[in-house]
């Protein structure tokens, strides 16, 4: 496992889960993510990625929401989990992740290529 690869996993294990609004996808939205990250997703053909970018979606959103949950990006993982991303529908963890970690994945983002998803 590479190394950028662990530190993907580390972020992954800290960043706290929450129960969203059902059927909300607010923040489902064009973002990007690294390059090492959407080398793990499935392959979306460029008629995917430009009708979601069109929609103002994300090409992993399906009817019955994300299709990669389990895998997806830590930017998706963030979105309600720092005072940066928080969610337009007041849900949050109990409590968000902390200042360190959160500084620790924006250098981490700096770091690295980003892609649009």
């Amino acid at each position: 496992m590479s190394a950028i690869s662990q530190k993907i996993k580390f972020f992954r294990k800290r960043i706290p889960s929450f129960e969203c609004v059902p059927g909300c996808h607010d923040c489902c939205g064009p973002v990007t993510t690294s390059s090492f990250e959407i080398a793990e997703l499935p392959v979306k053909s460029d008629a995917q990625h430009e009708a979601a970018l069109a929609e103002l979606s994300c090409p992993y959103l399906a009817e019955k929401g994300c299709e990669v949950y389990d895998d997806r990006p830590i930017i998706c993982r963030l979105f309600g989990t720092t005072p940066r991303l928080l969610c337009p529908h007041g849900k949050r963890p109990e409590e968000l992740i902390d200042a360190e970690l959160d500084m620790e994945i924006q250098e981490f983002f700096l770091s690295t290529r980003q892609v649009l998803l």
